[in-house]
C-alpha cells in the first residue's frame, strides 16, 4: 500500500498564494475584520496551511505590506531611473516622472487598497506593524528621489540646500497631491486633470528652487 506523501507547504507557489490572497483580503476588510479563515478560502487552501506558514495574523499583515511596499519601490526606482538620469527639460523631464509615479498606483491595485487600509485603521493595527510599515514604505521615498536631484541641482538648474526636503516637497506637491484626491487610485480622476495637477505642481516646485540669477 503506497502512503500518501505530506502537503509540500514549503513550496513557494503556496506562500505565494496566500500571500497575494490576504492582500486582497486584508485590503478589501481591513486588518481588524479580515479573517484568517477568509484568506484562506481566498488562496484555496487550509487554515492550518496558512499557519504553517506565517505564525499569527499580524506577521501575515506585516510581510504582505511589506513585500509589497517593496515591489512598488522597485518600481518607483525605475521610473526615476528612466527619467532623472539624464536631464533634457527639467520641467518635462519632471513632469514625465510625476505622471509615471502616480500612474504606478494603478499597477498595484491590490497593494494601495492594502494602504488605504492602513491608514484608515492606523489606531487599530498594532505599533510594530506601522513602524516597519512607515520605514519601507511612505516615509521613504524622497530618500531614494533626493540623489536625484541633488545632482540635477550640481548641475546649476536647482538651487537646493537640503535634498531630502525637496525631494519630500515635490513628492507633496506632485504624487501625493493626486493620491489624496483619487484614494490611491479608487475613485479615478480624468487624466487631463491629472496631468493639470502634476503640472501645476512641478511648477510650484521649480519656482520654489529655482537657482539664483546672478545680474
Amino acid at each position: 500500500m503506497t502512503q500518501s506523501r505530506p502537503e509540500p507547504y514549503g513550496r513557494a507557489d503556496k506562500r505565494q498564494a496566500i500571500t497575494q490572497a490576504a492582500r486582497r483580503v486584508f485590503g478589501r476588510d481591513g486588518y481588524t475584520r479580515a479573517s484568517m479563515d477568509a484568506i484562506a478560502a481566498a488562496a484555496g487552501v487550509s487554515k492550518r496551511t496558512v499557519y504553517n506558514h506565517f505564525t499569527d495574523k499580524e506577521q501575515l499583515f506585516l510581510t504582505v505590506a511589506l513585500e509589497g511596499a517593496e515591489d512598488v519601490t522597485a518600481a518607483i526606482a525605475q521610473i526615476m531611473d528612466r527619467h532623472l538620469h539624464k536631464i533634457v527639460d527639467l520641467e518635462q523631464d519632471l513632469i514625465d516622472f510625476s505622471l509615471d509615479r502616480v500612474a504606478a498606483v494603478t499597477s498595484f491595485p491590490d497593494h494601495f487598497a492594502l494602504v488605504r487600509a492602513i491608514e484608515a485603521e492606523a489606531a487599530h493595527i498594532p505599533p510594530p506593524i506601522l513602524k516597519s510599515w512607515i520605514a519601507a514604505g511612505p516615509q521613504t521615498g524622497h530618500l531614494r528621489l533626493a540623489p536625484y536631484l541633488r545632482r540635477i541641482a550640481d548641475r546649476g538648474l536647482l538651487d537646493i540646500h537640503d535634498a531630502e526636503s525637496a525631494a519630500a516637497h515635490l513628492t507633496l506637491l506632485t504624487v501625493t497631491d493626486v493620491n489624496q484626491q483619487t484614494f490611491y487610485g479608487a475613485v479615478p480622476l480624468p487624466q487631463e486633470e491629472i496631468t493639470q495637477l502634476v503640472t501645476i505642481g512641478v511648477r510650484a516646485f521649480l519656482r520654489s528652487y529655482a537657482p539664483t540669477v546672478v545680474p
